[in-house]
């Protein structure tokens, strides 16, 4: 079943996409990969957001991220010397091993070894609390809605039927963590006007819709 497959990685270039499942397919780890515009609080589909989701199975996440750790690791070897994290600032390179979810492994392995080069390394204990720091500060909901709460209701009351997507986005959306782990996108409260506006959504829907019916009958 699909809904047993969760992203493990998103590439806006179908090329390499298709890489990485070869790579998945030749180390016997089922995959399938999922060609979307995504949705967003935009609700607008266009080429500039397409996304090509590489999906596994929650418990092939640890097996694919050991894979592809080991094959970095033999690339970081023959790395040039003009690439561009050379010229980052110990700084920099600390936020890439902070926020590694942002970069890739290869720019986060690489960065974990220019800091060491220069004397600053990072060990593996403080690798794995800022892993679970930055792990529990993606899993936190992003902040309120308040804008399509408020659009949802408005809509939701003259029967539109988008507030039912809205409504249905706030209550249901999730997202996937590094660790395959899904959690909610919004906050508890968020989500309990997500649930209210999908229920009034199609409330004022089948009233508007019953109204016309009448309406119609009558002329």
């Amino acid at each position: 079943m699909v809904e047993q497959y969760l992203t493990f990685q998103k590439f806006s270039d179908q090329a390499m996409a298709t890489e990485l499942a070869e790579l998945l397919k030749a180390n016997n780890i089922d995959y399938i990969i999922e060609n979307t515009s995504g949705f967003d609080t935009t609700f607008i589909n266009s080429e500039a957001n397409k996304e090509y989701r590489v999906k596994l199975k929650k418990e092939d996440f640890e097996k694919a991220n050991t894979l592809l750790l080991q094959i970095t690791m033999k690339q970081l070897d023959n790395v040039e010397k003009d690439y561009y994290l050379f010229d980052f600032t110990d700084e920099e390179l600390i936020e890439i091993v902070t926020r590694s979810d942002e970069w890739g492994q290869f720019d986060y392995l690489l960065a974990q070894r220019l800091l060491k080069e220069r004397g600053k390394e990072i060990n593996p204990e403080l690798a794995e609390t800022l892993r679970k720091q930055r792990i529990k500060e993606l899993a936190k909901p992003e902040e309120s809605q308040m804008t399509w709460i408020y659009a949802g209701y408005a809509m939701a009351i003259v029967g539109g039927l988008l507030s039912v997507f809205i409504g249905w986005h706030l209550m249901t959306h999730k997202k996937t963590l590094p660790t395959g782990d899904r959690v909610y996108g919004y906050s508890a409260s968020d989500r309990k006007h997500g649930n209210r506006i999908f229920i009034l959504g199609i409330i004022f829907f089948v009233i508007w819709v019953v109204g016309r019916a009448i309406v119609s009958s009558n002329d």
